[in-house]
């Protein structure tokens, strides 16, 4: 029998007005013959730029690639502002398409702006509409995408909580992540100004998406992979149940949908009405073949041994012989009775005669009597299938762990073999990622929880990853419990962000900033480690009340100054390469995060007005180490100790003149 199922599209599915405004006014230009260009992709949709591509309309990064007799079109997330300049600059036509809600936004922030105010942008830093609205403001920008990166942020920019501080949100953000960020900034930036900038559109769409994966059993999301808005709607629904993301219907086929009752339906603004149909179209038809299919090879892969389970009468039967096709037992009654050895064991490798003697007492069913013969036909194959299966509804009720090993993996999920029942295991409650290959499993022993039994069909689901959560936690409260500063661990760099990166301690995540990566000046983490890398490493602080570890990375050792004064006194001869120059004399690398100072009087043999007639930065040469002071890192060198000996008064002197000149004349006026 076909399994019911409903299927439900959310109200607010699709374009909002912003970008349905903006399509329909490009049609509308492509179809009055104007040539036109657009900065980027109009919208996130895959399928719409396609067809406005076919019609002639082509994306450009930047004005200079737009021809002079073409219409340059703004696309809805807005611009920087010296894109505008650029276009106006250039002369060329061009139509501001941005959403009115994010012009509200780049109004607001132009309107605040000054030097010495801070903006605080809740969004993703790489989106054109923030870009747009750091590009408007004249003073320091920064920005957070979640409550995590926020804590970073205030912990390494303390002006946050005593400046002006102004905080504005994409319109895209998620409503929930803003409600809470919001709260934890107000009650530190007693001189904060917030801006509830999230569309309305956007936050009624997040809501109702919400709501309907709540009493949904799994949610579709259609849209643009690239999209925030498809982003953000798919992270709304996953909290609740299993949700899926497709640009287009031909994506659905890959999926399982058999399982589910009832299936949600929910859009991105960017995605139109007919993609969206065809997608409910589609689905219909999927629902009506895979249930069926499903329901009937779910049957078999469940079912297969037990299919003709008798539901008469158990009885205990002693063992009174063994043969090598039977088992004659002992019931008590008139009748002889008998176990046929494949009615023995579920096990194949099951041995009757290892495993029985004379005497024991075992428990079957009655599958048949031939009171003509006077025997009975018993089983304990089964008698031990309807045990497994009342063990397996005590393990629900009791939330009991059970450890089975992985059969196969099958359409949506894996097969797994434990007490002689086969559990269901969907993919999505593997504990492995959404994308993993599923057949990884097979084989190996897992542990599990019963979520699911339907004792009339034999069929039970599990759930390997609710254990997985659970043994982390313990593992989370077993390693605070013991954790201690200066303790060292070997982890793996989970992720990285612009100020450090995340490792994983077995469970457990902890921080290493940047400035613990490295003894010289980086750029990003990934100079120095990369995500999957195993790197050692020690706790340097941490906040048991917020559960927050600060690693380190860097060891003492490695300290370039350790170096320096383990390896080159002075005295010593280098070869360095020159880093800098300034008037009084050039900087040099003597070794890896160090610079020394080359006083011009220590440049050559002779008088020279500036370290340019002898040297140009990226000259490698031969200097002596004359002077260290490891108080004030500063290192000073010598060409000239290596030309011709100078005698001790002299050094002394120019050691002097150096010293004064690096005081009066900083490095940053290097050349």
């Amino acid at each position: 029998m076909k399994k019911n199922y409903t299927l439900t599209l959310a109200k607010t599915a699709g374009f909002c007005f912003g970008v349905d405004r903006a399509v329909s006014t490009l049609y509308n230009m492509v179809e009055s013959g104007k040539k036109v260009c657009t900065l980027g992709p109009i919208i996130h949709n895959p399928s719409v730029i396609e067809d406005l591509e076919k019609k002639g309309v082509h994306i450009i990064e930047h004005p200079a690639q737009a021809p002079q007799d073409t219409t340059v079109v703004i696309r809805t997330h807005g611009v920087e502002k010296f894109v505008i300049d650029e276009l106006q600059k250039r002369g060329l036509d061009y139509i501001d398409l941005t959403c009115p809600f994010v012009m509200k936004i780049q109004k607001i922030v132009e309107r605040h702006s000054k030097k010495d105010r801070l903006l605080l942008i809740a969004g993703d830093e790489n989106h054109p509409e923030v870009r747009g609205f750091r590009s408007r403001w004249e003073g320091e920008s920064l920005v957070y995408k979640n409550e995590e990166e926020l804590t970073h942020l205030l912990e390494n920019h303390p002006e946050i909580e005593k400046g002006e501080v102004y905080v504005v949100a994409q319109t895209t953000f998620s409503v929930k992540e803003w409600e809470k960020t919001s709260k934890n900034l107000k009650k530190l930036c007693t001189n904060g100004f917030f801006f509830d900038t999230i569309c309305s559109a956007t936050n009624d769409r997040q809501k109702e998406a919400f709501e309907l994966s709540l009493r949904s059993d799994a949610m579709i999301v259609v849209g643009g992979r690239s999209s925030s808005n498809t982003a953000k709607l798919k992270a709304v629904c996953e909290k609740n149940c299993p949700t899926f993301l497709v640009e287009t219907a031909r994506e659905l086929a890959k999926y399982d949908f058999s399982r589910f009752r009832s299936v949600g339906v929910t859009a991105g603004a960017s995605t139109p009405a007919g993609i969206i149909k065809e997608v409910l179209s589609t689905m219909s038809e999927i629902l009506n073949e895979q249930t069926n299919s499903e329901e009937m090879s779910f049957e078999a892969a469940l079912e297969e041994n037990l299919k003709s389970m008798s539901s008469d009468q158990k009885v205990r039967g002693v063992v009174v012989g063994i043969a090598p096709n039977e088992i004659q037992v002992d019931i008590g009654r008139k009748y002889a009775g008998f176990v046929p050895i494949e009615e023995y064991s579920n096990d194949p490798t099951a041995d009757p005669k290892s495993e029985l003697k004379i005497g024991d007492e075992i428990d079957l069913i009655i599958m048949k009597t031939n009171d003509s013969e006077g025997t009975m036909m018993l089983s304990k194959r089964r008698f031990d299938a309807i045990a497994a299966w009342d063990n397996i509804m005590k393990a629900k009720e009791d939330e009991e762990i059970l450890e089975g090993v992985v059969a196969e993996a099958v359409k949506g999920g894996v097969l797994v073999y434990s007490q002689g029942v086969r559990v269901f295991i969907p993919g999505s409650l593997t504990g492995l990622p959404r994308e993993a290959d599923l057949s990884e499993l097979v084989k190996t022993k897992v542990r599990f929880r019963i979520i699911d039994v339907d004792k009339a069909k034999k069929r039970a689901v599990g759930s390997i990853r609710s254990v997985v959560r659970e043994e982390r936690k313990a593992a989370t409260e077993a390693f605070w419990a013991q954790v201690e500063e200066g303790q060292e661990y070997t982890g793996t760099v989970k992720s990285l962000t612009s100020y450090g990166a995340f490792v994983d301690l077995g469970g457990v995540d902890g921080m290493v900033h940047i400035s613990e990566l490295s003894w010289k000046r980086i750029k990003h983490p990934s100079e120095v480690v990369k995500e999957g890398d195993v790197v050692k490493v020690y706790v340097k602080a941490l906040d048991r009340e917020n559960r927050k570890i600060s690693l380190g990375y860097k060891r003492v050792e490695d300290n370039p100054w350790e170096i320096l004064k383990r390896d080159y006194p002075v005295g010593s001869v280098v070869k360095a390469k020159v880093v800098g120059l300034t008037t009084f004399g050039a900087f040099a690398n003597v070794i890896d995060g160090i610079d020394g100072l080359i006083h011009i009087s220590q440049i050559a043999d002779r008088h020279i007005a500036s370290p340019k007639e002898v040297l140009s930065i990226g000259d490698e040469v031969d200097v002596k180490i004359t002077d260290i002071d490891f108080e004030k890192k500063r290192v000073s060198l010598s060409i000239r100790a290596l030309l011709e000996p100078q005698d001790e008064a002299d050094e002394a002197d120019e050691a002097a003149e150096e010293a004064e000149a690096e005081e009066e004349a900083p490095v940053e006026d290097a050349e």
